[in-house]
C-alpha cells in the first residue's frame, strides 16, 4: 500500500523536493529525470485510480491572504486574492476590458494603436513573419516613428521588440531581416531584443539543425503594448495569426499601472537577450553575461533577479497605491470617497500577471495553475483549451483525481498548425492523436467520462491555437475567473520556455458574459470526443510515431 501511495505521489512529491534544492542544478536534474521516468512507469502500470483521489491533498497548499482586512477590501471579497501574494495584484473597472473573438480584429486593433502611439511601443512575440501583412504592421511602425519625428512639438516615442533568437533567425529572410530597416533608420528609438535559451550551448548548438534548435526552449509571450494599453494573447506576429489561426486576445484599455508592468516586465527580458545591431550583428547588454558563452548557472541567476526585481517592486507598489486610495483615510466609507472624488472607483475587475520561466527557476503560473484545479470545488466547471493538447503529469494528475468538471478543447488533427506540414514535423498531428487517445483511455478506465469531456475544434480552412481555462463556481452559468496568454499547460510551457500569461477575476456580470461568449463561440465548432472518434481513418497512428512519441513528447 505504501509503494502505491508513493508511486501516485511522483510528480508532486518530486516536485516539492526540487523545490528545496537551490544551487543544487545537478541533483535537481537527476531528481527530474527519475521524476519522468517513475511518471512513464506509472502510465504503464495503469492502475492509479484510487491514488488519484489524493490529487488535492498532495499538490501545493493555496496561499494564506495576509492583506489586512478593511471595509473596502475585506478578506474573502473574491476568493482568489491569495494570488496577490504572489503577484502584483491591479484592480480595475471592467468597461476597461474588451474581450476579441477574431484574428482580423486582432490585427486591425493592433493597427489601429500603433498608429495613435505617443510615448511607447512594446511588442513581445515568438517571431514576426515575412509576408505583406507583416510588412504591413512594420510599415505602420516606421510610419508612426516618422511622424513622431516630424510633429510640431516631437515625441518620445519609443519602440520595443522582444522576439525569440532561434525562431527570429530562421531562414535568409526572417524577423530579423524585416526589422532591421527600422533599427537602422531609428536607432535611437527602436530596440530588437532576440532571447537566446541558455540551454541551447556548446556542442548541442552546433549540432542540432535549424528549426530542431527551437525545441530546446523559446521566448515564448505574446504582448503587445500601446501607451498605457495592452493585448495579452497567444497569437504571434504572422499572417495566419491575422487572417485564419483562431486564438484568444484580451484588451486592456487605459491601463497604466499594467502596461507599467509589462513594459517593465518585456525590458528585463530584454536585457538577458541579445541585441540586434543595425548591421544585423547581436551584442549583449554591458555588463550582462553571455546566454550561451557564459556560465550558465551565473547567467540564470542574473536573468532571475532582473525578472523577480520587475514582479516584486511591482507588487509592493501596487500594495501602496491600494494604501493610498482606499485606505488613506480608513473613516470614508466607499460612497464617500466616491463623493469625494479623490479616490479611484472602486474595482469589479482584478488583474494578475503570470509569470512562467523555468529556465530561471521562475513558476509563478504554475503553481497558480495547480492551485486552481485543485481548488475548483465539485460542481464548479472549468473550460480548457489549448491547442496542443500535451498535459503535464501534474496536470492530468489533477483534472483526473480532482471534483470540478471539465471540458478540453484541442485541435482536431486537421486543424493542427504541423498539419500537412513537411518531413518529421508533419507527423506530430498522429502524435498528438496518441497522446488524446492515452488520455481518453484513461478518463474512460476510471470510469469518468461524465465529468472530464474531451472535445475537438474543427474549422474548414482554418487552424486552432487558442489556450487558457475558464472557471464557472458550482451553480453559476457564467465564468468568474479566466487565464489568458501564451502558455498550453504542455511540459514546454512549464519546464523550457519563457510564459506569460493574467488571470482576470472579475464580479462584472456584463464582463462575466463576454467570457461566456468566448467560450461559446470556440465550443461551438467543436465535436465531443469518443471511442469512435479514434477508429476513423484520420485517426490512425503509425507504429513508429507511437514509439516515438514518449521520447520527444517533452519538446513540442
Amino acid at each position: 500500500m505504501a509503494v502505491a501511495a508513493a508511486a501516485a505521489a511522483g510528480p508532486v512529491f518530486w516536485r516539492r523536493l526540487l523545490g528545496l534544492l537551490p544551487g543544487r542544478p545537478g541533483l535537481a536534474a537527476l531528481l527530474g529525470r527519475l521524476s519522468d521516468r517513475l511518471g512513464r512507469n506509472r502510465d504503464r502500470q495503469r492502475r492509479r485510480s484510487p491514488w488519484l483521489l489524493l490529487a488535492p491533498l498532495l499538490s501545493p497548499a493555496v496561499p494564506q491572504v495576509t492583506s489586512p482586512p478593511c471595509c473596502l477590501c475585506p478578506e474573502g471579497a473574491h476568493r482568489f486574492q491569495w494570488i496577490r501574494n504572489l503577484v502584483p495584484e491591479f484592480g480595475v473597472s471592467s468597461s476597461h476590458v474588451r474581450v476579441l473573438s477574431s484574428p482580423a480584429e486582432f490585427f486591425e486593433l493592433m493597427k489601429g494603436q500603433i498608429r495613435v502611439a505617443k510615448r511607447r511601443v512594446v511588442m513581445a512575440s515568438l517571431y514576426l513573419g515575412t509576408g505583406p501583412l507583416e510588412q504591413e504592421l512594420v510599415d505602420c511602425l516606421e510610419g508612426t516613428l516618422e511622424k513622431s519625428l516630424q510633429a510640431k512639438f516631437p515625441s518620445n516615442l519609443k519602440v520595443s521588440i522582444l522576439l525569440d533568437f532561434t525562431r527570429g533567425s530562421r531562414g535568409r529572410k526572417n524577423s530579423r531581416t524585416m526589422l532591421l530597416p527600422l533599427l537602422q533608420r531609428f536607432p535611437e528609438q527602436v530596440r530588437v531584443s532576440l532571447f537566446h535559451t541558455p540551454h541551447l550551448r556548446g556542442l548541442l548548438r552546433l549540432l542540432i539543425p535549424e528549426r530542431f534548435n527551437e525545441t530546446i526552449g523559446l521566448q515564448h509571450m505574446k504582448v503587445y503594448l500601446f501607451d498605457n494599453s495592452v493585448i495579452l494573447s497567444g497569437a504571434n506576429l504572422s499572417d495566419s495569426y491575422f487572417t485564419n489561426r483562431q486564438d484568444r486576445y484580451v484588451f486592456l484599455q487605459d491601463c497604466v499601472e499594467i502596461a507599467d508592468f509589462f513594459t517593465e516586465l518585456v525590458d528585463a527580458v530584454g536585457d538577458v537577450s541579445l541585441q540586434l545591431q543595425g548591421d544585423d550583428t547581436v551584442q549583449v547588454v554591458d555588463g550582462m553575461v553571455h546566454p550561451y558563452k557564459g556560465d550558465r548557472a551565473e547567467y540564470c541567476k542574473a536573468a532571475n533577479k532582473r525578472v523577480m526585481d520587475v514582479i516584486n517592486s511591482a507588487r509592493t507598489r501596487q500594495q501602496m497605491l491600494h494604501a493610498q486610495t482606499f485606505h488613506s483615510n480608513s473613516l470614508l466609507t466607499q460612497e464617500d470617497a466616491a463623493a469625494a472624488g479623490d479616490r479611484r472607483p472602486v474595482p469589479d475587475t482584478w488583474i494578475y500577471p503570470l509569470i512562467q520561466m523555468k529556465p530561471f527557476e521562475i513558476q509563478i503560473d504554475e503553481i497558480v495553475t495547480e492551485t486552481l484545479l485543485t481548488e475548483a470545488e465539485r460542481g464548479a466547471k472549468i473550460y480548457l483549451t489549448t491547442g496542443y493538447f500535451n498535459l503535464t503529469q501534474a496536470y492530468m494528475d489533477l483534472v483526473l483525481g480532482t471534483r470540478a468538471e471539465y471540458q478540453i478543447l484541442l485541435a482536431s488533427p486537421e486543424v493542427n498548425g504541423f498539419f500537412g506540414a513537411k518531413g518529421v514535423a508533419g507527423a506530430i498531428p498522429a502524435a498528438y492523436v496518441h497522446i488524446e487517445r492515452q488520455f481518453y483511455s484513461e478518463v474512460c478506465s476510471l470510469g469518468q467520462q461524465e465529468r472530464v469531456q474531451l472535445q475537438e475544434y474543427w474549422r474548414r480552412g482554418w487552424t486552432f491555437h487558442a489556450k487558457g481555462l475558464w472557471l464557472y463556481l458550482a451553480g453559476s452559468g457564467l465564468p468568474c475567473l479566466t487565464l489568458i496568454g501564451s502558455p498550453n499547460f504542455g511540459y514546454r510551457s512549464v519546464h523550457r520556455d519563457l510564459e506569460a500569461q493574467i488571470a482576470i477575476v472579475t464580479e462584472n456580470q456584463a464582463l462575466q458574459q463576454q467570457l461566456h461568449q468566448e467560450q461559446e463561440q470556440l465550443y461551438l465548432r467543436s465535436g465531443v470526443v469518443s471511442s469512435a472518434t479514434f477508429q476513423q481513418p484520420s485517426r490512425q497512428v503509425k507504429l513508429w510515431v507511437k514509439m516515438v512519441t514518449p521520447l520527444i513528447k517533452n519538446f513540442f
